[in-house]
């Protein structure tokens, strides 16, 4: 019977501080070092109470994924700002509450309810469009953002944020942003582990910064789900699906439920989409025999139309163009879960309570699985490479049975997007302005995206 298990190699650590100075504010570059250093089974110290095991063999991650409710937990019960901002919805509940609450969203999220959201978010894009001038600099990444803000908002709260009587509801992405950049800072600091970080009680600035954040985010998904159940009708929305939906014993949602799960399908509905747009736009820009290659796809297939939704199968390039982009950027670069018990890894053991990591970073980036794999090669996603590839290795929206419910809503919508504003505009990035990654809760850009924007040719 084996009882203890071989030493999981790793970085030396230093007293009271671990590993966190080598993290620093690149934990997903000090990942990457770490499994080409140490192998696929790499001990870690981030936090002051437990270790970190980074995996990085598709087997591995098969296993902790696809076992994730009878073996692992969550575990964000530890993580303070993620549970208060996205309270027990989907991305961070557990158990049979977990359970029920997918069954509970799965309808909303049904093949044929968001096919009828396409054209909201061609409509919304050609909007933003509308105010680009040819010539004009400015932040990609920031117009992307507002653009899928106000398509989640539409398609999940029937709100149109460029009315006025919505004008309010723009607080929630200045809300949200706050939330990122404090993520960052009190995640990579030095004082996390060395005082196990203050609690909220104490008034320091980011304290503050951030319950005033998660305060201006609750007020205005409270108010509108208050005002929606008073209307009790069917706007055609995710919103009004969730309030309607019933489990077995016809109990529906919560206020709380529905918030908590409100938060989380916002922060992903517009977050993940727009950071997978941004750094798509950014590897074209870069690459022009790649945007070439989009721009001739659009032009055989569209012909000068916008995209619709039937037009996607027969953008087989431009798929190939976002797989890359997320491939090399993906939009969440790191997922964990907790051992309930002991569970052994090869010769290692990993304990109840500590952290088992996966990286999507480190995994899409892998050589073994991946040729000159830090290079943005659009035409590596053949039919052929797609079915040799083992699972587990490519995994931009998670995989097992917690896989992202709005994946395809996701795909969808980068689609579209991509594609209207690739047939108007090209994009050339502004060489004075650093691109920097910021591994936070998802993968975006920390400065945002300068772009000069150009109008094509033929318009």
């Amino acid at each position: 019977m084996r009882e203890m298990g071989k030493k999981v190699p790793g970085p030396k650590e230093i007293p009271f501080i671990g590993n966190l100075l080598e993290v620093g504010s690149k934990p997903h570059e000090f990942f990457k070092t770490c499994v080409e250093k140490y192998g696929p089974v790499v001990r870690v110290r981030i936090e002051k109470d437990r270790d970190t095991y980074l995996l990085s063999r598709p087997q591995d991650i098969q296993y902790v994924l696809k076992n994730s409710q009878r073996l692992f937990a969550k575990g964000y019960h530890r993580d303070r700002i993620l549970s208060m901002v996205l309270g027990n919805g989907l991305v961070t509940s557990e158990g049979d509450f977990w359970l029920r609450q997918r069954r509970l969203s799965q309808p909303a999220f049904h093949k044929h309810r968001i096919e009828k959201y396409a054209d909201t978010m061609t409509q919304y894009t050609m909007r933003m469009l509308k105010d680009w001038e040819d010539g004009q600099m400015l932040d990609l990444h920031k117009e992307i953002m507002r653009c899928t803000m106000e398509i989640v908002a539409k398609t999940l709260f029937d709100m149109d944020l460029q009315e006025p009587e919505h004008q309010g509801a723009n607080q929630v992405g200045e809300a949200l942003d706050q939330v990122f950049h404090e993520y960052v800072n009190q995640y990579t600091s030095i004082t996390r582990m060395l005082l196990e970080r203050l609690p909220f009680s104490i008034p320091s600035p980011g304290n503050k910064r951030l319950k005033e954040s998660i305060r201006q985010l609750d007020h205005v998904i409270y108010e509108i789900i208050e005002h929606r159940k008073k209307e009790n009708r069917d706007r055609g929305d995710l919103l009004s699906m969730l309030i309607a939906v019933q489990d077995d014993e016809g109990k529906g949602m919560t206020p709380t439920q529905l918030r908590d799960e409100v938060m989380t399908l916002f922060l992903a509905g517009h977050e993940t989409t727009a950071n997978v747009l941004s750094w798509t736009f950014y590897l074209l820009a870069q690459h022009p025999d790649a945007e070439k290659k989009v721009v001739t796809e659009l032009e055989n297939v569209l012909q000068g139309r916008l995209p619709t939704l039937s037009d996607i199968p027969h953008l087989s390039f431009t798929q190939a163009v976002i797989n890359e982009s997320m491939r090399l950027y993906p939009p969440v670069w790191f997922i964990s879960r907790e051992p309930i018990e002991d569970i052994w890894i090869d010769e290692y053991c990993l304990p109840a309570g500590s952290e088992v990591a996966m990286s999507q970073w480190v995994m899409h980036r892998h050589p073994d699985y991946f040729t000159k794999a830090d290079s943005f090669i659009p035409e590596r996603w053949s039919r052929e490479f797609e079915k040799s590839l083992p699972s587990y290795v490519y995994f931009p929206f998670g995989a097992g049975p917690r896989v992202c419910i709005g994946n395809n809503f996701a795909m969808m919508e980068a689609t579209l997007l991509l594609t209207s504003i690739m047939q108007m505009f090209r994009i050339e990035l502004d060489h004075q302005h650093s691109v920097v990654p910021e591994p936070s809760i998802t993968l975006r850009p920390k400065n945002g995206i300068c772009v000069r924007i150009e109008k094509r040719s033929n318009l």
